[in-house]
């Protein structure tokens, strides 16, 4: 007996490192299912939440969840044990709520991926890990009141999801959606909805592959026999097998074809719903879970995204926040005696002919519990949030979150050095002027004198019969450009991404402390031939669509053309450029 008990300490331990690791699924999913612009900042978060998570939880959040009882349950009472009494300290205990702690801040930077400010993440994930977190979970976990009102929630459903869920829902609305995300006529009404793409939907999976292993240390770090631990290792199994296969039939069905992203969320949240429950219901009930949290994820994220316009790059309000309600609500709904937990729900006190009414107040205890949850998160994050905005501000600039926050707030040129982007092109609307300057206020332009040397100008129309007009200009720019030229009846073009710098030279960052000189910025170059008579109107046209008065708007080149030859028809001249230009 004592060695089997010896056993499952050690197994205590390593369940706490696999969390640990899910670190590594959290991070790879947001840097996946965002752009690669910002793929060294989500890193630095997801490095950065569990580094100052631990921090907050040892100077505060370790006592707060661990100490003994104090105003009815409600708090622990912090002791200085950590720090006087290093033989004796339950450190196993200490170890692994830390770990889990960690996993609620992390939730919170997928929903806000891509436009917050670095150092208000650090804050908002520090007070995370300081108080909000912390205080629910004694409720939970430290001998709190719900507790001791028989609330069921193993592995965190409620505790950490739904908390982490909460954050990352209001978070987003404090932030509001990426530029680009959501297109608005002059009336600021929404439009059109444009679907930004991860860069990476592999290391997405690999993200999804990672955090489905440590989740069996998640949720069976703390059983305490091998058929308990069993028990869990199949619900765990089973849920989010049952909701990726419903995604995958649900998003075939209703799309047409089977969503990769959407079935790799599916998996995600069939991990989240059966957290709560996993070793308080059987396999129908775990079936049951999995088979809701399948369509819940799909309807959920595709409602916050067309319909509310609330942006969730990685779906995670639709992962941790609606499957934590539901796993916590289903765990009381689908209990069963059977189970190492022993208790009868509504459900299952019907089929045993136990008492109904206890199976109802199990059911109660989990709608009290998560509403409470729920409301404590909501009260604490928002004034966080309010305060950061108020002050330090939340949300990066506009030009910062174009250019992508690995440059912008930590030096790093791109995440993928060695490696040829493609260009972004979004439909901006009214948000491609976010920033724009009037041109009376543009910056200084120097102008040569008289004397200087300039090479003679050559009327468009007497030079010849066609023109090449290049156009040097901002990758977002792209489509702006690209549907102002189609407006003038020019459909004919060559893009390419090409990378360049202009007089300033770039701007000098830094990488492990030596200098990297930025002298090439990636750029796209849309080369036109036309006829003499359209240039001026092309020009007039690249000129109003791409200025903003700051550096880097771009430059048009204007060159001869001889002869142009159609290779399909060995149509010459302006034969060859006519279904270019009419089509």
């Amino acid at each position: 007996m004592e060695a089997l008990q010896a056993v499952f300490s050690v197994w205590f331990l390593i369940g706490a490192a696999l969390v640990f690791f899910m670190q590594a699924g959290f991070a790879m999913v947001e840097t996946g299912f965002t752009r690669a612009k910002n793929a060294g900042n989500i890193i630095m978060k997801n490095l950065m939440d569990f580094c100052i998570g631990t921090v907050a939880f040892v100077l505060l959040g370790g006592g707060l969840l661990l100490g003994e009882d104090a105003l009815g349950g409600f708090i622990g009472i912090p002791t200085i044990g950590l720090f006087n009494n290093f033989e004796s300290f339950d450190w196993s205990n200490f170890v692994f709520n830390l770990v889990f702690c960690a996993t609620a801040a992390t939730i919170v930077s997928g929903a806000m991926a891509e436009r917050t400010k670095f150092i208000s993440y650090c804050i908002y994930s520090f007070v995370i890990s300081l108080v909000i977190y912390p205080i629910e979970a004694h409720w939970v976990w430290g001998g709190g009141w719900l507790s001791k009102l028989g609330f069921i929630d193993f592995a965190g459903s409620a505790a950490i999801h739904t908390v982490g869920g909460v954050c990352a829902l209001i978070g987003a609305i404090f932030l509001g959606a990426r530029l680009g995300k959501y297109v608005k006529d002059e009336n600021g009404k929404v439009t059109k909805v444009n679907a930004i793409q991860g860069h990476s939907i592999p290391l997405g999976a690999l993200g999804c592959f990672i955090l489905w292993f440590g989740w069996y240390g998640f949720n069976g770090a703390a059983a305490k026999s091998i058929t308990e631990l069993g028990q869990i290792f199949a619900t765990t199994t089973v849920a989010p097998a049952v909701a990726t296969c419903v995604t995958l039939l649900f998003t075939w069905i209703k799309n047409g074809k089977p969503d990769v992203s959407m079935c790799l969320n599916a998996s995600l949240a069939g991990l989240v719903a059966i957290t709560a429950g996993c070793q308080a219901v059987d396999i129908i009930g775990t079936i049951i879970i999995g088979a809701v949290s399948g369509i819940l994820v799909v309807v959920v994220v595709e409602m916050l995204d067309l319909k509310c316009h609330i942006d969730d790059p990685v779906g995670a309000c639709g992962v941790h926040l609606a499957n934590g309600i539901w796993g916590t609500i289903a765990a009381g709904l689908f209990a069963t005696s059977s189970s190492i937990n022993g208790v009868d729900g509504p459900i299952y006190a019907l089929i045993h002919g136990t008492d109904f009414a206890e199976g109802l107040k199990v059911l109660g205890v989990q709608f009290l519990g998560i509403l409470a949850i729920i409301a404590w998160t909501a009260a604490t994050i928002i004034p966080t949030f309010i305060i950061i905005k108020k002050t330090i501000g939340l949300r990066a600039d506009a030009e910062d979150e174009l250019k992508g926050l690995d440059v912008t707030e930590h030096g790093l040129i791109t995440a993928y050095a060695g490696f040829a982007q493609a260009p972004e092109a979004l439909d901006y609307g009214v948000i491609a002027t976010v920033g724009d300057v009037p041109q009376a206020e543009a910056i200084t332009v120097s102008h040569l004198s008289e004397n200087d040397t300039v090479i003679p100008q050559t009327s468009h129309a007497s030079a010849g019969a066609f023109t090449k007009i290049e156009i040097i200009c901002k990758e977002r720019m792209l489509d702006s450009l690209k549907n102002a030229m189609v407006k003038i009846g020019i459909n004919g073009m060559t893009v390419s991404h090409v990378m360049g710098c202009g007089v300033q030279k770039g701007k000098p960052e830094y990488y492990r402390g030596v200098a990297v000189e930025a002298t090439l910025l990636p750029k796209i170059q849309v080369d036109i031939v036309t006829t003499s008579d359209n240039v001026s109107k092309a020009i007039e046209t690249a000129k109003k669509t791409l200025y903003t008065g700051h550096i880097g708007d771009g430059k048009i080149f204007v060159y001869d053309v001889v002869n142009v030859v159609k290779v399909r028809t060995g149509e010459t001249g302006k034969a060859a450029l006519m279904e270019a230009e009419m089509e």
